[in-house]
């Protein structure tokens, strides 16, 4: 779509939420919208504010691309929080750009050369981090970020019209009153989701049993108009279950509930799919669950908003709290006493403490039920064997030790992101942690997994937490009382102005599925073909030795390394594609 004064071009992947407020602004200069569009009214403030100011007045989810005609010069640019994803890079002498790396690989010179740095980040993430892709040369944009390519030189220039790292350092400086601070989040919540309540099709909202996604449906209710539609992926298996108490919330928000109780064989069926929905190797396994019940809701809706954000804004996973309790319990201890325990907790086979705590849990509630025991033995271990907090923080997101070689002698797996994420003078350990989470983990994990899966299937998700001024006002609480004794204590706190606490008083659960016994089990002659040794070899990307060492271990119920194990075999999955593609 061309601006009014034909001077900017501009092609656009997203939604612009407060692109209502925004045409107000033109009242004092008429000007005559012929449509209701937001590309309208983002093609217009072009004109009257240049690109730079546009994107510092947008609230939403976006990719965009401006031709500037006047100095020709091409502008991208990618939302605040990374939910829509932008790759770019040059294919010869051309410039070239897509949401997709698929788009861009229809370019005659593109070369899909695999950068083996981008690699070894993979394996040891799980997901390639931006700035890299899995291709030489090139890049995603990183959020917050627009680029411009100068026409006449060729010059490529990066800057920030946003910066996670300054918003949250001015909202530290301006703390917010501890007296009216939760009235504030609440009202904040309330306008986030009306805006995301405004669209032309149907809406609904996934549910889980948790804290976050009970909170936007109950206030879609709130705000919204008529009975929310509401979805939620079950499974036999309880230790992977939320339906149950996803179906309590629904029935006491009065929802129109869809549940739908996946069996493992329909969730495997997806596999063959995955390298090409997510387009680069990708290894959270909660993108099976998230995609089929991505597949239930669009039927019925064409628009679905989600919790996703609450956990790194307000400090809902357990390593916020679990790594500094394990650090305060033994601080006294002498450094050889906790390597000690920490090699005597990881010697312990991995099924034979599952099974152990397995019979100890097997009668409890479900409120009391302990979830995969052994690997959170294992977690112990990893954080017992850590230096400090932030090295224990590492530790549990890498897939793979940094002492195992997977790619090569250089294998610089995290320090690509350690080398550009340096701590900010006056963060403490667990607000440091969520920042990281926020930069890296959200974007490149959550969101392209949320994107890929219901994009996959035409549906547009939306969420209200992402707003980047709820960010702004989460880290203007201190640390202690964003996280609170159970994570996410601020939104508990609002949540239970909506929807009774014991609805929602449960365990946290991972949104996955049991992926390593099915290795073990049905998938086991695919995942067999994938490593196979002599294939490892022959293509050259991953060392034989230490996959091969995994799997044994793995089949034979000594240690759970599935994590590990993913990750390799869908690149292997991916790369499988790449080839056919190429013939």
């Amino acid at each position: 779509m061309r601006s009014p004064s034909g001077r900017y071009t501009l092609v656009f992947n997203g939604e612009i939420y407060n692109h209502r407020l925004l045409r107000r602004e033109f009242r004092r200069r008429p000007l005559e919208f012929v449509g209701h569009s937001d590309t309208e009214t983002l093609a217009a403030c072009l004109d009257k504010y240049g690109v730079r100011e546009t994107l510092r007045r947008l609230n939403g989810m976006f990719a965009i691309a401006v031709w500037d005609s006047s100095n020709r010069t091409l502008h991208l640019a990618r939302d605040r929080m990374g939910e829509k994803p932008l790759y770019f890079g040059f294919a010869g002498d051309a410039f070239i750009f897509g949401s997709e790396l698929k788009a861009l690989r229809e370019h005659p010179n593109f070369r899909a050369d695999i950068d083996r740095q981008a690699l070894s980040a993979f394996l040891r993430l799980g997901f390639v981090p931006a700035p890299w892709s899995i291709y030489e040369g090139i890049a995603k944009l990183e959020p917050g970020v627009c680029l411009s390519l100068d026409h006449r030189t060729m010059k490529v220039t990066r800057a920030a019209y946003w910066s996670l790292d300054e918003a949250t350092a001015d909202a530290r400086a301006a703390p917010a009153d501890a007296t009216d601070r939760l009235d504030e989040l609440d009202e904040l919540l309330r306008d986030s989701v009306a805006l995301r309540l405004e669209a032309d099709v149907e809406l609904g909202a996934f549910l889980s049993g948790g804290v976050d996604s009970a909170l936007v449906v109950a206030l879609m209710q709130h705000v919204g108009s008529g009975k929310t539609r509401t979805f939620t992926i079950g499974f036999e298996d309880r230790q992977y279950d939320e339906s149950t108490a996803a179906a309590s919330v629904a029935r006491y928000l009065g929802t129109d509930h869809t549940s739908l109780t996946a069996t493992p064989a329909e969730a495997r069926a997806l596999i063959p799919s995955l390298p090409t929905l997510f387009d680069e190797p990708f290894a959270d396994t909660s993108m099976l669950p998230t995609h089929l019940v991505a597949r239930l809701a669009r039927p019925h809706v064409s628009v679905a908003l989600s919790g996703d954000g609450g956990d790194e804004l307000f400090g809902g996973y357990n390593r916020y709290r679990f790594v500094p309790a394990v650090e305060r319990y033994t601080a006294r201890w002498p450094r050889v006493l906790r390597r000690g325990v920490a090699g005597a907790l990881g010697g312990v086979p991995w099924s034979f403490s599952n099974a152990a705590a397995g019979v100890a849990t097997g009668r409890l509630s479900e409120k009391r039920l302990v979830r995969n025991p052994a690997d959170k033995l294992q977690k112990l271990a990893t954080v017992l064997a850590s230096d400090d907090a932030m090295s224990a923080y590492w530790s549990l997101l890498e897939r793979w030790p940094q002492s195992i070689s997977l790619v090569g002698p250089d294998d610089p797996g995290l320090r690509l992101l350690k080398a550009g994420s340096l701590r900010e003078g006056g963060l403490d350990d667990v607000a440091y942690m969520m920042l990281l989470d926020t930069k890296y983990y959200l974007p490149d994990q959550i969101l392209a997994k949320v994107d890929r899966a219901t994009m996959g299937v035409s549906l547009e998700s939306r969420a209200p937490l992402l707003d980047h001024r709820l960010l702004e006002c989460a880290w203007r609480w201190p640390t202690e009382a964003r996280v609170g004794a159970t994570g996410k204590a601020p939104l508990r706190a609002v949540l239970e102005r909506y929807v009774p606490s014991a609805l929602v008083d449960r365990p946290k659960m991972a949104f996955t599925v049991p992926i390593g016994s099915w290795l073990r089990e049905d998938l086991r002659p695919w995942a067999e073909s994938l490593l196979d040794p002599h294939r490892l070899a022959a293509e050259g990307y991953i060392a034989t030795q230490p996959v091969g060492r995994a799997w044994r271990e793995h089949v034979s119920g000594m240690r759970n390394h599935q994590d590990r194990i993913w990750a390799v075999l869908m690149f292997q999955a991916w790369l499988e594609r790449e080839r056919a593609a190429n013939q």
